[in-house]
């Protein structure tokens, strides 16, 4: 990343185009009766951070604000009150977040993971390139709605795909798997659907994720007008590529906006995100609020609307298995750190099995 993404002369008389307003200032008043200057955090790095003032570009000692708490670290996007002088110079606090995208990490001990603070919009890129995976997607879009920010779907490589029909048809699958989101092709090789993004961006803090090789580093360069971030070549086989993008970065759009640009995550887990699911899958809640018993599990009970659905057609079978599966996935992770919830699960699984084995029984009795 160079320092042409940060335009310094702008920063020396406000804040404002990295989001900066008077609710934000409010909140910092404590930190300006102690001497700290505030700014938003551009990149972490252990122990450290570069931290945008009106000044410029503040390298801070994080020794502070570093918790055991994953989710309680300073990230991407937090706005943080460093100290005014000093070598080195400290992250004294960040303010309370508005927003926050969490995933799972990969880890046995299902932690959450910030990746980005204080975001106005969630870009999910997917890329053309590769044939469309819609579970992905909603799994996504659930953490994109369970953050608080708004999600956008853009279907980056759209030179790709010259067949007009077949576009089409992809988009409305994908108009399909996120109800209520906006979908949006884009061609950063022709310029296609960019000018729209820019619109867009323009307005708050985006932070862009995807999968390896969804070109989010190519997206990130034409909303940038400039090669900032390194673009590495795809295999044209399968269409992935090495990470072109290994912090968490953020970015000045001379448009107007910021930025985030994430490395291509390999795993998107779900974290405490049942919020978000529902929101993803906003079609089956609704049936599921017709269903004749307010706890209804949409498996063999009468007079379940979801059912009743599926069976008529109008929810197709993908979209009610990813959504069980995505609430089951869940429920394991919360259950891990909530005993109360374990107990039930427990619960409701000695009473499944102690069913099975009883109509098991009576199957085994009526053949004697």
């Amino acid at each position: 990343m160079t320092s042409s993404a940060f335009p310094q002369a702008p920063l020396a008389h406000t804040l404002a185009p990295l989001g900066w307003d008077d609710a934000w200032a409010a909140e910092f008043t404590p930190y300006a009766e102690q001497g700290c200057v505030p700014g938003r955090v551009v990149r972490v790095d252990r122990g450290q951070c570069d931290v945008l003032t009106a000044d410029g570009i503040v390298r801070a000692d994080t020794a502070f604000v570093t918790p055991h708490d994953p989710l309680r670290v300073i990230c991407t996007g937090d706005w943080a009150a460093v100290e005014a002088a000093g070598n080195p110079r400290y992250v004294k606090a960040y303010l309370p977040r508005r927003t926050a995208f969490v995933r799972s990490t990969s880890s046995q001990r299902s932690e959450g993971q910030i990746l980005a603070a204080n975001v106005d919009h969630a870009i999910i890129a997917v890329s053309l390139a590769v044939e469309l995976d819609l579970g992905r997607i909603e799994r996504f879009l659930a953490l994109a709605w369970e953050s608080g920010a708004q999600p956008l779907v853009v279907l980056t490589k759209a030179d790709l795909v010259p067949d007009p029909v077949t576009l089409g048809h992809l988009v409305q699958d994908v108009e399909t798997t996120a109800p209520g989101v906006q979908v949006l092709t884009v061609s950063s090789h022709s310029g296609e659907g960019t000018d729209v993004l820019g619109a867009i961006v323009a307005d708050g803090t985006s932070v862009l994720l995807g999968v390896s090789g969804a070109g989010k580093s190519t997206l990130a360069n034409a909303l940038l007008g400039a090669d900032v971030m390194e673009v590495q070549a795809i295999r044209d086989v399968d269409g992935k590529g090495r990470h072109t993008t290994t912090t968490r970065n953020l970015l000045v759009l001379p448009g107007g906006g910021v930025l985030i640009d994430t490395p291509g995550l390999r795993g998107v887990g779900l974290f405490d995100a049942e919020a978000g699911v529902g929101q993803v899958f906003s079609e089956i809640e609704d049936f599921a609020s017709q269903c004749r018993f307010h706890d209804c599990a949409h498996e063999a009970e009468p007079g379940c609307a979801v059912l009743a659905a599926l069976e008529s057609g109008e929810l197709p079978e993908r979209r009610l298995e990813s959504y069980r599966k995505l609430l089951r996935e869940n429920q394991r992770i919360v259950a891990k750190t909530d005993a109360r919830l374990r107990s039930e699960i427990r619960r409701d699984w000695r009473l499944k099995s102690a069913e099975g084995r009883a109509n098991y029984s009576a199957k085994r009795g009526n053949r004697i």
